[in-house]
């Protein structure tokens, strides 16, 4: 069970009137912490691998940071890591997002 999920309009085009959902996420966000960073790496993205969910981003508030990995095949890859030092974070793009200007900054604050 993701933090936050996210669906493409084209596969979901109606909320179910159910407490959970039968179709896995298309995109899926996982914020860190010390008490459940080991699982969210090590047990939930490779959950998510295998259901087919295509884009994972991992927060992580402490360091302030937000890694962004696609699906290949059946492994993640890493797209990029954005976050506080970034050279304008206040107006990143983030995968599948990237019509979508974000300031991370305000996530931080």
């Amino acid at each position: 069970m993701p933090d936050i999920a996210g669906w493409r309009r084209e596969r979901l085009q109606e909320l179910p009137d159910t407490a959970h959902f039968d179709l896995a996420p298309d995109w899926v966000c996982e914020v860190l912490s010390p008490s459940t960073q080991r699982r969210d790496r090590m047990g939930k993205l490779p959950a998510y691998a295998h259901e087919g969910v295509a884009w994972a981003w991992l927060v992580d508030p402490i360091s302030r940071h937000v890694e962004v990995y696609r699906l290949d095949h059946d492994h993640w890859v890493l797209e990029g890591t954005w976050g506080e030092g970034h050279a304008d974070a206040s107006a990143v793009r983030l995968p599948p997002f990237g019509a979508l200007a974000i300031d991370l900054s305000r996530w931080w604050a």
